[in-house]
């Protein structure tokens, strides 16, 4: 399972011009599904997300979690993380989960996150969504569990 996490100042998703989502600071991560995943791996990459240390402490450094600045996560599906780009001009998916598999992965690491934490939004699995950040930094990190 892929998280390409993002801190943001601001975050919302858009379905048909509607806001079915939005955050002020915290946590914007695209999460990528793969055949091999499962719910722990699911539970892994939500406690790697909201423990992971990407905000400022008072002297500037990095040393503050999710979890300490109390700030939003936005998880939102993100079916392309997981696409094999290493030859020719064409992404391959066949590592890629079912979109079934996916929704039901999707779905319990939002399940996850609900039990874990409070403020948590999401982004329509299947949906062709716009989203919209101010990518505070920039600061992005690959997390693969």
């Amino acid at each position: 399972m892929i998280g390409l996490i993002q801190r943001v100042s601001q975050a919302r998703v858009e379905v048909d011009g509607q806001i079915i989502a939005q955050i002020e600071r915290g946590i914007l991560a695209l999460i990528g599904i793969e055949k091999r995943d499962d719910p722990q791996a699911a539970e892994r990459l939500l406690q790697k997300i909201i423990h992971y240390r990407i905000f400022p402490d008072a002297e500037g450094k990095m040393n503050l979690s999710l979890l300490d600045v109390n700030g939003g996560l936005l998880l939102v599906p993100q079916f392309t993380l997981p696409a094999d780009t290493r030859k020719g001009a064409r992404p391959g998916f066949s590592s890629a989960a079912s979109p079934d598999m996916g929704r039901r992965l999707f779905q319990q690491l939002v399940d996850f996150a609900s039990k874990t934490y409070t403020n948590v939004h999401t982004g329509a699995f299947g949906a062709n969504m716009q989203v919209v950040l101010t990518n505070d930094g920039p600061v992005t990190f690959w997390l693969q569990v």
